[in-house]
């Protein structure tokens, strides 16, 4: 949403996943239920996406990106040091997961159709989001903010929601997070891994909603398979990248 179609580079969105699986988690530890820590969590998401984009959007181009970059590293060191509500290197464990319509997501196979299920409301949110006039609208404010302005149209408000948008699903990838490893911890919210994500989207296509698909799979099949044959898996997925930034762009 931020980079294809608002043309605004983020690398700070591993915080605001990060910050919804740590609410998630804190809740469960705390004595909540889990319909009230998914909710919790995703309103802390969001709360902490709006705090991004209100001070990010004050800029554009590399600015944004590096604001977003200071903005994520915040939030990686509260993690390590506000121990009294992270657990700082120990992190915080959950021992359960939610079981929505009486379904067990403690299978390998019940949570893969979960997240399976969330994924493709996800992606059809994304669909009518980019059809509709607001995407449109969007389009225009990365392409012409000064001609939207001129045409009447608030070009920091528009970013704004699409920012808040891309809160919202990094926040739910956040909840999908903290009960797929039931764990979290400081390194989920670092720089590599919202380096990894956007190298995903860059790698299928920043521009389109199947590409980013397309490109987590390139990524994570180098990742997770080459890298048992390859031990320099790092310099080729690189490579990879720099070869379809350069003939691919």
């Amino acid at each position: 949403m931020l980079v294809g179609y608002a043309g605004l580079v983020s690398l700070g969105h591993a915080g605001l996943s990060g910050a919804t699986a740590y609410a998630v988690a804190y809740l469960l530890a705390g004595g909540h239920g889990h319909l009230v820590a998914i909710g919790g969590g995703l309103a802390a998401g969001l709360i902490v996406s709006a705090g991004f984009a209100v001070l990010s959007l004050r800029a554009t181009g590399i600015s944004f990106i590096m604001i977003t970059l200071a903005l994520g590293e915040i939030a990686w060191g509260l993690a390590y040091r506000w121990i009294s509500i992270t657990g700082g290197d120990n992190g915080i464990s959950v021992s359960t997961r939610p079981a929505p319509f009486g379904l067990s997501l403690d299978s390998a196979a019940a949570f893969y159709d979960a997240a399976l299920v969330v994924f493709l409301l996800a992606l059809g949110a994304c669909a009518i989001f980019v059809h509709s006039p607001f995407g449109a609208a969007l389009a225009g404010t990365r392409d012409q903010p000064r001609r939207m302005s001129a045409l009447g149209f608030h070009v920091w408000m528009i970013r704004f929601w699409a920012f808040m948008f891309s809160g919202l699903l990094s926040a739910v990838s956040g909840v999908l997070f903290i009960y797929y490893y039931q764990f979290v911890s400081p390194p989920a919210l670092a720089l590599t891994s919202s380096a990894e994500a956007l190298l995903m989207v860059i790698s299928g296509g920043a521009g389109t909603l199947l590409g980013p698909v397309v490109g987590a799979a390139l990524v994570i099949i180098i990742k997770l398979v080459v890298s048992a044959y390859v031990s320099r898996w790092n310099f080729m997925l690189g490579a990879i990248f720099v070869a379809i930034v350069v003939f691919m762009p």
